[in-house]
């Protein structure tokens, strides 16, 4: 600092700081060599806190207002420096301002996995990020464990420390919540209050900081995600998350994921082609069963047409029909099924059927697309391997007829 400043500085003597980053944690008020003239004028802003330090010991602090310092508002100071009767020439202090306002915009993460025991897929590594809210409460501690002797702290200074404590707050409070993996994920929102109650114990006595507010994502593993968009897993409950396992679902999931896999397989052994052939009977009995409600098992309901060729899944938007057998809904069957059905007699003109944009049930002879399968013409009867015999035309003699023969005439004659 140059004499001009230096004797500007000893004539006007104004502390205030003027921020408007709000990145900026505490900022120490440039004095040279931290004197301060008898009178200066203190300006604390909203959002600040001012504090006085002699000699490393923390002295006055200021909330936000207009000051004059003078000896009856530093008590602290005036006994840390010895002053009976006041002071009349510049005294030595430095003075922090310190950002009181909550900084909302702290993002964190996990740099590494957290393995969870998962009661359904055993261990399970999850992730975790958000937002945390981060405040400065106790001026004292901060000064001590923060500050120290640095002339300003930002924001980035203490988020990778916030960071590593976050992390290993969220990887004990999961080990002391017992919650599998997709609990975990279901239940976040409240969790997330809990992780921010276990980060407040590790930096308000520490740090001098709080935590008011924090945001959690818990993201699990691509391969439990799809599985449980498929259904494999666990059926997802009407409150967001899962309950309790179906391993009956599962299992079933699991049965015809490996039948679609031995059907797609066209090189495959002979088992994928015999799974492949039974493959439509046995889906058509469960989706009888999940539709219908009925207590009868699969193999009781009756299919309009058993396919031995192993014909392939039907097109996309081909329509599909849901036969009634006797109060059991089968099917869906494709007009190839039906047309089979129908001229096997398994299904009639009064039989209910129903389609994806039907109303309601109807006799299949009333549905536009299946009247005219039941128009068409029956199938030729079987020819025998002798052709019957033809009749014989007026013209032609009698087959048993022959020529009149002379008259014999009598003896003697």
């Amino acid at each position: 600092m140059g004499l001009m400043d230096k004797l500007k500085g000893e004539l006007v003597d104004i502390i205030e700081w003027i921020d408007d980053s709000r990145s900026t944690l505490a900022w120490r008020f440039p004095r040279y060599q931290n004197e301060i003239k008898n009178g200066a004028q203190l300006i604390v802003r909203e959002g600040q806190k001012a504090v006085f330090v002699y000699r490393g010991a923390l002295a006055d602090q200021f909330e936000p207002g207009h000051y004059e310092l003078k000896s009856e508002n530093l008590p602290i100071l005036s006994t840390l420096q010895g002053w009976k009767h006041g002071f009349d020439s510049p005294f030595r202090s430095e003075v922090y301002f310190i950002n009181t306002r909550p900084v909302t915009d702290l993002r964190w993460g996990t740099p590494q996995p957290v393995t969870v025991r998962d009661p359904d897929f055993k261990m399970v590594q999850v992730r975790a990020n958000g937002l945390c809210v981060v405040k400065i409460v106790d001026v004292g501690i901060f000064l001590k464990e923060v500050i120290g002797t640095d002339s300003a702290v930002e924001v980035e200074e203490i988020a990778e420390l916030l960071r590593r404590v976050i992390s290993m707050a969220f990887s004990d409070m999961v080990t002391q919540s017992g919650l599998g993996a997709i609990d975990l994920q279901g239940q976040q929102v409240a969790l997330s209050g809990r992780l921010a109650e276990f980060v407040q114990e590790r930096v308000d006595d520490e740090f001098g900081l709080a935590i008011p507010e924090m945001t959690m994502n818990i993201s699990l593993p691509d391969e439990i995600t799809q599985a449980m968009t498929r259904g494999v897993a666990k059926g997802v409950e009407a409150s967001g998350f899962v309950e309790n396992v179906d391993l009956d679902k599962y299992q079933q999931a699991q049965a015809a994921d490996a039948m679609l896999a031995a059907a797609q397989n066209e090189g495959g052994s002979v088992m994928g082609d015999i799974m492949q052939m039974g493959m439509g009977v046995a889906m058509a009995g469960q989706m009888a069963n999940q539709m219908g409600g009925i207590g009868q098992p699969a193999a009781a309901q009756p299919a309009v047409v058993v396919n031995p060729g192993g014909a392939p899944p039907p097109l996309p938007g081909q329509t599909m029909y849901h036969v009634d057998h006797g109060g059991n809904p089968g099917g869906p069957y494709n007009m190839a099924q039906m047309q089979q059905g129908i001229q096997g007699g398994q299904v009639t003109g009064q039989t209910l059927v129903w389609a994806q944009g039907m109303a309601a049930w109807a006799p299949a002879q009333a549905v536009p697309e299946l009247q005219a399968l039941f128009a068409a013409p029956p199938p030729m009867p079987p020819t025998s391997a002798t052709p019957p015999p033809v009749p014989p035309s007026p013209e032609s003699p009698a087959p048993d007829s022959t020529p009149d023969a002379p008259a014999s005439r009598p003896a003697g004659e």
